[in-house]
């Protein structure tokens, strides 16, 4: 059995800073478990990643390389790549997240190549 290495980009570590400041405003203990529960769940992914479902607007569309963890009502999309788990998106479930989804995941997809020094055509 493999072990991935989670990832999380800075968009990702963002949005959850985000969601735990607003929760905090209401209640610390709560704000406190979420945060450590996302955390923990994700550091989960690193044995079995591809149990996760694929992200359903983006495989109607044929892309497929993305999964999400689904905690409570907030959604978790991740990829894999080689033996990394890149977490890039921790978003509400109720929110439309289409556009912050092609925007972001683009986006951040082409900061990996270029990282990695790959150059692909754009």
């Amino acid at each position: 059995m493999k072990d991935f290495k989670v990832i999380w980009t800075k968009n990702a570590e963002f949005d959850l800073e985000s969601i735990i400041e607003y929760i905090k405003t209401d209640n610390i203990k709560t704000a406190k478990e979420i945060f450590f529960e996302i955390k923990n769940r994700c550091d989960d992914l690193s044995i079995f990643p591809t149990s996760r479902r694929i992200v359903p607007e983006l495989q109607q569309i044929g892309i497929l390389k993305y999964r999400e963890l689904i905690y409570k009502r907030w959604r978790i999309i991740y990829k894999i790549e080689n033996d990394k788990i890149f977490i890039v998106v921790v978003v509400d479930s109720s929110r439309n997240i289409e556009d912050i989804l092609f925007q972001r995941l683009l986006k951040d997809d082409n900061k990996y190549k270029e990282k990695e020094g790959i150059n692909y055509p754009v």
